[in-house]
């Protein structure tokens, strides 16, 4: 299956895990890269520079094929610099970065000097356009759909790919309800050269989380999940629980940013991720949850989708062909 993005890192498969906080680890970015897809590390969970680079190696010694680090760009009093994340990529020879929640416009001379491929996440035709100018190689689009931020503009991505797709000239990933080989084939209908999956990939065996999320994943459906934290300009999709519901409640009664932050922390998903406390937090969770009938290995889920996908290829022909005669 050989796009722009496969030739550009260097994959086999155009699928790619997205950055995920606090789930972003070795154990699954290496799973994904040895399948056959582009695994991504997130340096924010791992919160030091020393942290980064431990968690590098741990993914290069169990792989030798290319992944990736997510450099999350939200401001952050308390954050580490990203200008000291890159130090560690360039010292460990990582030469993959995904960019997220803001413009990279203040990183892309550091990253640029040091030759790394950029791919930057955007939600808008706007943002792609803008990032484009910015010099990153290549931009994910990520609809409504999309578990995390799906920014502001409340569209989905059947609409906001091919938009981004006539807009620029770089290659374009799509984010945000894809789970199976079905969604492959249409993305590449639609000008993409390949997927992001996020809410997909943490329902695998590999995935540094506990039982009880993948198990309430594979029983849920695609509407439970809510978009939250709009009142304060940064709209999250999470998985339907109490907190969130609590949450939605009071951004409707006008709660302020202090008012939402003990609730909204991320700290506070760690209880969900890591103890199986289902109400213990917000967490990230895309509409794609409603595709996932079971819990797989990572190779065991690039495979399937790369088979559906052949599969799904063959059908559209044969529907063609009938149309045809």
């Amino acid at each position: 299956m050989k796009t722009r993005i496969t030739e550009l890192l260097g994959i086999e498969y155009p699928i790619i895990c997205g950055g995920m906080f606090q789930v972003g680890r070795a154990q699954l970015a290496a799973a994904v890269t040895e399948a056959g897809g582009l695994g991504i590390i997130t340096s924010k969970t791992q919160v030091t520079p020393e942290g980064l680079r431990d968690e590098v190696r741990k993914v290069k010694a169990l792989t030798k094929k290319p992944f990736a680090v997510n450099l999350n760009l939200f401001p952050s009093q308390t954050a580490t610099p990203n200008e000291d994340f890159i130090d560690i990529l360039v010292e460990e020879d990582v030469k993959i970065v995904e960019t997220s929640g803001r413009n990279p416009e203040a990183l892309m001379p550091k990253l640029k000097k040091h030759g790394f491929t950029v791919i930057h996440k955007v939600a808008s035709v706007k943002n792609a356009l803008s990032a484009e100018k910015l010099g990153v190689d290549a931009v994910v689009i990520v609809g409504n759909e999309t578990g995390g931020h799906p920014g502001m503009g409340d569209v989905g991505t059947l609409v906001m790919l091919p938009r981004v797709v006539d807009s620029v000239k770089i290659p374009v990933l799509a984010g945000g309800g894809f789970s199976d080989g079905r969604g492959l084939i249409s993305a590449l209908a639609l000008g993409a050269e390949g997927i992001v999956m996020g809410t997909r990939f943490m329902a695998t065996k590999e995935a540094p989380i506990h039982d009880n999320v993948k198990n309430w994943m594979v029983s849920a459906n695609e509407s439970d999940t809510i978009v939250i934290q709009r009142n304060i300009g940064s709209p999250s999709r999470v998985a339907l629980n109490t907190v969130s519901k609590e949450v939605d409640r009071l951004e409707n009664e006008g709660a302020t940013i202090g008012e939402l932050i003990p609730l909204i922390t991320g700290q506070r998903s760690k209880s969900v991720y890591f103890e199986g406390n289902l109400d213990g937090g917000i967490w990230s969770c895309g509409q794609s949850v409603g595709l996932i009938k079971e819990v797989k290995t990572v190779d065991e889920l690039l495979k399937q989708i790369v088979h559906e996908a052949k599969g799904s290829l063959e059908y559209i022909q044969n529907r063609v062909e009938s149309i045809r005669t």
